[in-house]
C-alpha cells in the first residue's frame, strides 16, 4: 500500500516536473525571441498554464481529490465556481502580500500580479486538487500533525518549498550586481519554480525514508 502510493506520487511528480521543463523549452523553440529573462511574463504564464493542466489532469486520473458527496450537476457546478473563486482570491492575496513586502504598487502591477498567478498555480491550485474547495481542510493539513495521507504530506512540502523559494528569490534584487535576472520579479518567480521542483523531488523521497514513522488518522 505504502510503496504503491509512493510510486504513484513519484511518477506524478516526475510528470509535473517534466511539464515545467516543457513549458520552458517548447516555447523557446516555437516562439521567436522567447527567453526566461527577455519574455519573462510569457514564461510565467506558460509555466502556470502547464502546471494547472498537468495537476488537474493527474489528480483527477489518480482519484486523489475527495469524492463529491452529491452527484447533482448543481452541486458540481457549485464546487467548480467555489474553486475558481478561491483561485482568484489566492491571486489577490499573493499580490497583496508581495506588495506589502516591498513590491512596486503601481509601477509594475502587471508583473506583480503575474507572479501572484504563478504562485497560485504552484500552491493554491494543488490545494484545490488534493483537498477540494474546503478551507477547513486546508487549515487542518497545514496545522501541526494535520496530514492524514501521503498526499497531504506532499502537499505541505511542495507548497512550503514553493513559497520559501519565492521568498528567497527576493534577496538578490536589491544587490548592485546589475544582472538581468534581478529585474522584478524574475528572481522571485525563478525561486518559486525552483522551490516547486525541489518539493516535487523531496516529498516522495522524504515520505519513503520516513514511512515507518508516519501515522495517519482516518479522514
Amino acid at each position: 500500500m505504502w510503496d504503491e502510493e509512493i510510486r504513484h506520487m513519484a511518477s506524478s511528480h516526475a510528470i509535473m516536473a517534466s511539464g515545467v521543463f516543457m513549458a520552458t523549452v517548447v516555447p523557446a523553440v516555437l516562439v521567436p525571441g522567447f527567453s526566461v529573462y527577455g519574455t519573462h511574463l510569457l514564461w510565467q504564464y506558460s509555466v502556470a498554464g502547464v502546471v494547472a493542466v498537468v495537476n488537474i489532469s493527474l489528480f483527477w486520473l489518480l482519484g486523489v481529490s475527495p469524492p463529491t458527496k452529491k452527484h447533482t450537476i448543481t452541486y458540481k457546478m457549485s464546487r467548480l465556481v467555489r474553486s475558481c473563486l478561491y483561485l482568484l482570491l489566492s491571486c489577490l492575496f499573493f499580490h497583496t502580500v508581495v506588495v506589502l513586502y516591498g513590491a512596486p504598487l503601481l509601477e509594475s502591477a502587471l508583473e506583480t500580479f503575474s507572479l501572484a498567478v504563478l504562485l497560485t498555480s504552484l500552491t493554491t491550485l494543488r490545494c484545490v486538487c488534493v483537498l477540494g474547495p474546503n478551507v477547513q481542510a486546508w487549515i487542518r493539513v497545514f496545522s501541526r500533525h494535520g496530514a492524514m495521507s501521503v498526499w497531504d504530506t506532499s502537499l505541505q512540502m511542495v507548497v512550503g518549498c514553493s513559497v520559501v523559494g519565492a521568498w528567497l528569490g527576493a534577496f538578490p534584487i536589491p544587490l548592485d550586481w546589475d544582472r538581468p535576472w534581478q529585474v522584478w520579479p524574475v528572481s522571485c518567480s525563478l525561486g518559486g519554480v525552483i522551490g516547486y521542483l525541489t518539493g516535487l523531488v523531496v516529498a516522495p523521497a522524504w515520505i519513503h525514508w520516513h514511512r515507518k514513522h508516519l501515522t495517519y488518522k482516518s479522514k
